[in-house]
């Protein structure tokens, strides 16, 4: 029975049979950025993206890390987007208990305490997450007016995605 992993390379395997370099970029052609959540529910098909359309930026939460700041940074300024979303969803696991919470379930299943420091960025509403993730990029320097940032949250038991308002 074939791993998950060696399905992906089995896919790759055929899909590299097609592929042309010349027909690929680094740049998205909507000029778009998403910084998401990593949940399966939210998948480009629900944001009508393709393939190419859009730097697709995801972690737990769709939250402003350093990482994620860096990667929004890099699209922007060097890979020439002028939009950004910014997508949080109901049901998040985040949502499900609070940092401390988190720690002690993940301690306790690893078996001891963590070697660096890990923040889950815990939160009970995706629409106020969002607020704050958005508050974050408006504060930072490098983020100017020429970069559209907007907010939403999908719903992950109808499939519509709304704006959130700041």
């Amino acid at each position: 029975m074939l791993s998950a992993i060696d399905k992906a390379l089995a896919a790759n395997g055929k899909f590299a049979l097609d592929y042309d370099p010349d027909k690929v970029s680094p740049r998205p052609r909507l000029g778009l950025a998403v910084l998401t959540c990593m949940d399966t529910r939210l998948s480009l098909q629900a944001l009508g993206l393709g393939r190419q359309d859009a730097h697709i930026i995801r972690n737990a939460g769709g939250i402003v890390t350093d990482d994620a700041l860096r990667s929004l940074l890099v699209s922007h300024y060097i890979l020439g987007t002028n939009e950004v979303m910014v997508v949080n969803h109901t049901d998040c696991g985040l949502m499900k208990g609070t940092e401390q919470a988190m720690h002690d379930r993940i301690e306790k299943a690893a078996g001891l305490p963590p070697n660096s420091p890990v923040q889950f960025h815990a939160f009970k509403d995706p629409e106020e997450n969002v607020r704050e993730q958005l508050a974050k990029l408006d504060a930072h320097s490098w983020i100017h007016s020429e970069l559209k940032i907007r907010g939403f949250v999908f719903d992950v038991r109808t499939g519509h995605l709304s704006e959130v308002s700041r």
